[in-house]
């Protein structure tokens, strides 16, 4: 029914839940890709900064502990990203639009920030493969998203 529709390459009946028919999707997928040259070297995991991957650590681990409680209201900037010896020391600024999300975002007694701070420490730690001081600050600043420097550091 579907061919008669459209000219399709190829029609493969799957279902990724019950991993029926994976394998023929993969080899056509690989018959249709063009060849190329490798853009980048094999180890290399992406093109994006150290610092932002550190800013998108800690954006994870706030959505983690968050979950709907402050959905696209936190923006991390970072502040200091500088390697000492063996040590990397990361400040980073969490930001929110209103001081009501900024007493959910530091939790009780600071609990749910040192939590965050501890997940984002052992994330980055495996990744940047080095002893992390990571220092973690919220700050209230309505109209973040709307700041150019904001929206730079998201980039």
């Amino acid at each position: 029914m579907l061919s008669k529709k459209r000219d399709f390459a190829e029609i493969i009946p799957l279902s990724a839940l019950k991993e029926n028919n994976l394998e023929p999707l993969e080899e056509a997928v690989g018959r249709f890709l063009p060849e190329s040259i490798h853009f980048y070297p094999d180890d290399q995991i992406t093109d994006r900064s150290e610092r932002f991957l550190a800013s998108e650590i800690v954006r994870e681990k706030i959505t983690r502990q968050l979950g709907a409680e402050l959905p696209y209201s936190v923006a991390v900037e970072i502040e200091e990203f500088k390697r000492e010896g063996k040590t990397l020391h990361i400040s980073a600024l969490v930001l929110v639009e209103r001081e009501g999300q900024k007493k959910i975002m530091i939790g009780d007694k600071g609990e749910r920030m040192r939590r965050i701070g501890q997940e984002a420490r052992a994330d980055m730690e495996r990744l940047f493969d080095s002893k992390i001081m990571l220092r973690l600050w919220v700050k209230v600043k309505r109209g973040w998203a709307d700041s150019d420097r904001a929206l730079k550091s998201s980039v």
